[in-house]
C-alpha cells in the first residue's frame, strides 16, 4: 500500500505548507515531495516490508515562516511489517519540539 504524511505547525496553529520531505530505504532515495497547503503529502509511494526513513526539512520551513528552530531536520525511522496496509506518519512541529505517531 501507500505512505502519506501530514505536518502541523503547533507554534503557529496551522498546517505546515511547503515542507520538503524525502523517503529513503537504506541508502536509496525513493521519492521526495513537499507538503501542500493543508500540510499533507497524500502519497509518497508504494511500500514493501522493510525499514524506511522519512526526513522533513524543518530548517528551510522555519526560515520561510520567520521562526528560529532548533531542529534543522526531523528524521523518523519506521518499520513496515504489512505492506498491504496504508501507513500514515504525521509530524506535529514547533521550533523546539516535535512529536509523531502512527496515524491511520
Amino acid at each position: 500500500m501507500t505512505l502519506s504524511t501530514h505536518v502541523l505547525d503547533a507554534a503557529l496553529g496551522r498546517p505546515a505548507a511547503g515542507v520538503a520531505v524525502r523517503l529513503e530505504r537504506g541508502a536509496e532515495l525513493l521519492t521526495s515531495a513537499s507538503t501542500d497547503a493543508d500540510g499533507r503529502v497524500r502519497e509518497l509511494g508504494d511500500l514493501v516490508a522493510g525499514t524506511y526513513r522519512i526526513t522533513f526539512d524543518t530548517g528551510a520551513y522555519f526560515a520561510a515562516t520567520g521562526q528560529r528552530g532548533f531542529y534543522p531536520e526531523v528524521t523518523i525511522t519506521f518499520a513496515v511489517a504489512d505492506p498491504g496496509q496504508h501507513h500514515h506518519v504525521p509530524l506535529l512541529l514547533s521550533p523546539f519540539a516535535y512529536s509523531t505517531y502512527r496515524g491511520s
